[in-house]
């Protein structure tokens, strides 16, 4: 594994406003060739754990879960868990391999066995699905694949102000 460069890392910190903390790698990058997910260490530099692994960068994917999260997408999603036996199985199996991909930043005791985005019983945040999807995938996330695809072509915009 490889680190940000300098460059990534200023891009992130534009795309989100802030200095980004933890950073380990870039996991997915737009067409545009700009960082859209970060992989993010499960301790922050500041000692505080930290389990979102994949978190979203990109202002437009940002923006665009912004907007499905607000339609209901997240409620219907959590509702088909409870009724589609093998939906679950497979979201179960999403949890276990970002759990997994977490263990191997490093292993940090307050959050081992929770991953992120509600996984594996219920959907709470599709930020965290889509950021998981973009960076292994298609076909390791179901829930995270269909947020993607709901999203459409996001990427068409430039990820920052002034491209």
């Amino acid at each position: 594994m490889s680190g940000p460069t300098q460059e990534d890392l200023a891009i992130v910190e534009a795309q989100l406003g802030r200095e980004p903390r933890g950073v380990a790698e870039v996991a997915w990058r737009c067409p545009c060739g700009k960082p859209g997910v970060v992989k993010t260490e499960p301790r922050l530099p500041n000692g505080t754990p930290f389990p979102t692994t994949y978190y979203l960068t990109c202002p437009r994917a940002t923006s665009a879960t912004s907007t499905l999260e607000a339609s209901g997408l997240m409620a219907e999603m959590t509702e088909r868990l409870a009724t589609d036996e093998e939906l679950a199985l497979a979201y179960q199996r999403a949890h276990e391999s970002y759990l997994a991909d977490r263990e191997a930043l490093g292993h940090v005791e307050e959050i081992e066995g929770i991953s992120a985005g509600g996984m594996p019983t219920r959907v709470k945040c599709l930020h965290v699905l889509v950021g998981h999807s973009l960076a292994k995938g298609p076909g390791v996330n179901p829930l995270g694949d269909e947020a993607v695809a709901a999203l459409g072509d996001f990427w068409r915009a430039p990820c920052l102000e002034g491209e």
